[in-house]
């Protein structure tokens, strides 16, 4: 029999895809099957949905933003549960056909009992990220897919579900599984600081500038000292298994007593202090304790809303408010001369409580207007407190919304939640993609618009609102009316004022978004704040399809891999970023050479005043780069291997690779 190539799955693991193949078999299986492909039924995906809240909504936002990184590339974005049943799917609308023919849609399982070798059934088994390409999978049918997964884990170490991405074979790259790995990691980061909102948090890296990144370790403490639980990043630093950990007193983790640490963090909230592992590696660490009390760890699985109560409802939402960037009208102002216009529209209304309608493509920067308008407004020091439509289940937004009482509903908390609604009192709303608000909900929110009143999920008394509405959708709402998707009745009270945020190829001032963005991602003197000429030739080349939120993402990491150099140079940015600036930029440039994007100068006859670099022809490889950071490492540490994968947060073998593989080069 003809061996098959090393593919990405069983490089470096030769044993995996054979192992899944005998489960396969041992199953009962048939590679020539046709598998059964009946979907859960609507009731009982929300059912699903609603029993894995937590991880949906929180899995949601970092889906979209993992989305955009890969949009046009024959491939789709799928979280399931912990058993590999799909709850939610975002896929390129050319690539949903194929995937439709394979059962790849929410409500399938793609257990490995039920699609023999997968990347999501594989992965949820072996524990691992994995990587199932083309003739690997064990069902013909599936040989058509190349799928990257990675497990999710709750903040106590238990697998809750899965990240995948699949697509076309012929779309396959050897990066997609580098980008899973890590939006998985971001999903647990946030599940972890929502499980432990109140406790103590300690957050710590050999690295400055590592902190409040995903590579950042992550431990919490209840007030008392008792330690919590750490994140992958914290476990990785400390060299021990949660169970371990769980024994261990604070000065033993971090040579410090618990009773000192609390006062360090009180007397400079924010501040970096400097504290030493088990290891004797010396970590920098930024504590935070924001709440007085500790709500004892739940299901997290099963976890569908904080607690919270009309009393100090405003008082918990001031304190969730990023406290990094508080955008106003005059900040947004930088240099377009359409967001200008836009800017003194919404101007003109402050200190007026008439609702607004903000539209744009994802990623535009919706959200960024929203607070400004709040921002600059009387309500400026009452909440600001957004919800995303579209990131939640029919069953959830009017419990999410409009609150609700004590046993509303199977699973609530008891105590039951107040709602978005009643945490808004005297500041302002903010529903992004009101386009997705099903058709119910809906009619509740013009009724709360009109009498200025909310009545909870199983409740019976009316409370009293006062608030200011943004809403904000990528959809054609006037055409969902006459489609009858969107009430016309609604749409007349939360339009105000409609304003447009253009896509970012459309706007003539991304030198100066690049500036801000870069002076806003970190306070560490040693990450880049400008970037090289080519660098934003190469950015005006790109058609942005995330927009804003696209451009975030990449100046974040570039920053990161041009640490301690003055500019971000073009071997910086990643890879499929430049591929993809190279395959648009021929197809683009010329029908946008006199768009915004592309200031004629007078003096060059209309030539474009920013340099064009020529395409790349051998664009940079993050093997190159990940090989440049690590050699830098080990020559810091005298080529301690362990330290270098412990500041980096890898693992030994990966620096042991790039030593066997320096040495034959």
């Amino acid at each position: 029999m003809t061996q098959r190539p090393a593919t990405p799955a069983s490089f470096g693991r030769p044993d995996v895809i054979a192992q899944a193949h005998a489960r396969s078999l041992e199953i009962g299986l048939r590679a020539s099957e046709t598998p059964d492909f009946h979907p859960l039924r609507r009731p009982a995906l929300r059912e699903l949905v609603d029993r894995n809240h937590s991880l949906y909504r929180h899995a949601l936002p970092v889906m979209e933003t993992l989305h955009a990184q890969i949009v046009d590339t024959q491939s789709m974005v799928l979280l399931t549960d912990d058993h590999g049943v799909i709850l939610h799917s975002l896929g390129d609308s050319d690539f949903v056909e194929k995937a439709n023919r394979v059962a790849l849609c929410p409500g399938v399982s793609w257990a490995e009992a039920d699609r023999g070798t997968n990347a999501i059934g594989t992965a949820l088994v072996d524990g691992q990220p994995t990587v199932v390409h083309a003739d690997e999978h064990f069902l013909h049918a599936n040989r058509i897919l190349t799928c990257s997964c990675a497990p999710i884990a709750d903040p106590f170490g238990r697998t809750i579900g899965a990240l995948d991405v699949s697509g076309d074979t012929r779309g396959f790259h050897k990066h997609t599984l580098a980008l899973v790995r890590m939006s998985a990691q971001m999903i647990e980061n946030h599940l972890f600081s929502n499980q432990f909102a109140d406790a103590v948090r300690v957050h710590f890296h050999a690295r400055a500038e590592f902190i409040g990144t995903l590579f950042e370790g992550l431990a919490a403490f209840a007030p008392d000292g008792t330690f919590l639980s750490a994140n992958r990043s914290a476990l990785f630093q400390f060299g021990k298994p949660l169970a371990e950990l769980q024994r261990q007193p604070v000065e033993a983790l971090f040579g410090i007593a618990f009773a000192k640490l609390l006062q360090q963090i009180a007397r400079a909230p924010g501040e970096s202090i400097v504290l030493t592992l088990p290891s004797g590696v010396r970590v920098i660490a930024r504590g935070e304790y924001m709440a007085t009390r500790y709500i004892a760890p739940a299901d997290t699985a099963n976890d569908l809303f904080q607690p919270a109560t009309a009393g100090n409802a405003r008082q918990t939402q001031r304190c969730a408010e990023p406290a990094a960037f508080f955008p106003t009208l005059e900040t947004l102002d930088t240099g377009d001369a359409q967001v200008a216009q836009i800017l003194q529209r919404v101007a003109k209304l402050r200190g007026r409580d008439i609702p607004m309608l903000v539209l744009g493509k994802t990623g535009t920067g919706k959200e960024w207007l929203a607070r400004a308008i709040h921002h600059d407004s009387p309500r400026r020091s009452a909440p600001f407190v957004a919800l995303n439509c579209a990131s939640l289940p029919d069953t959830l937004i009017e419990a999410e919304l409009f609150g609700y009482e004590d046993g509303a509903f199977t699973g609530a908390k008891k105590r039951g939640n107040v709602g978005k609604i009643v945490q808004a009192d005297g500041g302002t709303l903010f529903l992004d993609e009101i386009g997705d608000m099903p058709l119910a909900q809906q009619v509740r929110l013009m009724r709360v618009l009109q009498d200025r009143t909310v009545v909870p999920l199983g409740g019976t008394r009316e409370l009293p609102v006062d608030l200011r509405i943004v809403c904000a959708t990528h959809r054609n709402l006037r055409a969902m009316i006459e489609a009858g998707t969107f009430r016309e009745d609604l749409y007349y009270r939360i339009n105000g004022l409609v304003v447009t945020l253009p896509p970012l190829r459309e706007r003539s001032d991304l030198a100066e978004l690049v500036g801000r963005m870069l002076d806003l991602q970190s306070d560490n003197v040693r990450l880049p704040r400008r970037v090289s000429a080519e660098v934003l030739a190469r950015f005006a080349q790109c058609r942005w399809p995330g927009n804003l939120r696209q451009l975030a993402n990449v100046l974040r990491t570039a920053s990161i891999m041009a640490e301690g150099a003055p500019q971000i140079e073009l071997e910086d940015l990643p890879e499929d970023f430049l591929q993809d600036c190279v395959s648009s930029g021929s197809h683009h440039d010329a029908s946008r050479r006199d768009s915004p994007a592309f200031p004629a100068d007078a003096s060059s006859g209309g030539v474009s005043r920013w340099p064009i670099a020529a395409p790349l022809t051998t664009p940079g490889r993050m093997e190159d780069w990940q090989a440049t950071l690590i050699a830098r490492t080990l020559a810091r540490h005298s080529g301690n291997v362990s330290a270098t994968a412990r500041e980096l947060g890898l693992a030994r073998n990966t620096v042991y690779r790039y030593l066997r593989r320096s040495s034959l080069n």
